[in-house]
């Protein structure tokens, strides 16, 4: 279901013509404005993550040690609610904007990415409205309780990981036409729905008929070529010499030019 609305998104969304053009196809063909919001999304992913990082790290109890958490938080998490913001923006018009059924759906990274993702958004809901609810008792404490740093902690790990495999996207090294049937990795990127219209076994059969022809083929093979010159003495043996192959040509007179053959009987 999922994968049916990406197609559509991808293929169907603003085309109004047979021949025309999706609104993400427009957008993944402009020029400037697709890499604007790519390179939009980096800058405040960059931005969120190391606003919020500075409040990891005084959750854990590593630096700022002696600011109170409640201080810290009020001054660092307006900006980090505005980066967090627009970097979600962002992110999703870029993916919109390159191939989000092909590329994005069955990409094993941006799966990852996923992942974690949610993992991070769930240890923000846990903190504040679990975690914090304490937080008179430890928030000038410069060593915070286990469970504040276990949050912390979860929370900087998630963050790190988001980036990594997010520029990880780029790179095709596990793509579907990569990876071989029927592998973990195969199932986990649903590569079967990017070819489900496509008859796989038919292509590698066709596949394979086309390397057998090329194995018999001897110009393709590497094999001999029929139409090649054939070497010069194969065994070794010394040339002829020109009287024997001709038997009426003489070698050059002292002026360089050839002597006339000799005249048989008859002839003069």
């Amino acid at each position: 279901m999922l994968y049916d609305f990406l197609n559509w998104l991808q293929f169907d969304l603003g085309r109004t013509s047979e021949d025309g053009q999706s609104w993400s196809q427009a957008l993944n063909s402009s020029k400037n404005l697709w890499p604007m919001f790519e390179g939009t999304h980096v800058l405040t992913l960059m931005f969120f993550a190391g606003t919020i990082w500075i409040i990891d790290l005084r959750m854990m109890g590593i630096a700022f040690r002696n600011t109170p958490f409640s201080k810290l938080n009020d001054r660092v998490l307006p900006i980090t609610m505005a980066a967090f913001g627009m970097m979600v923006f962002t992110g999703i018009v870029t993916m919109f904007g390159r191939q989000p059924a092909t590329f994005f759906y069955h990409d094993m990274w941006f799966r990852l990415k996923m992942i974690f993702l949610l993992i991070a958004v769930i240890n923000i809901f846990w903190f504040h409205y679990m975690v914090q609810k304490s937080q008179v008792e430890w928030d000038a404490a410069p060593n915070p309780p286990m469970k504040v740093k276990i949050s912390g902690a979860l929370s900087m790990s998630c963050w790190i990981l988001i980036i990594i495999f997010g520029r990880f996207i780029a790179y095709d090294w596990y793509k579907c036409d990569k990876v071989e049937r029927g592998s973990f990795l195969y199932a986990f990127q649903e590569c079967d729905l990017l070819y489900r219209d496509l008859d796989l076994d038919a292509m590698e059969e066709e596949e394979r008929l086309l390397l057998e022809q090329e194995d018999e083929d001897p110009l393709k093979s590497g094999g001999a070529n029929p139409f090649a010159v054939p070497p010069e003495n194969p065994l070794g043996e010394p040339a002829p010499a020109p009287s024997d192959v001709f038997p009426d040509a003489r070698p050059p007179g002292p002026d360089g030019a050839a002597e006339p053959a000799a005249p048989t009987p008859g002839q003069e």
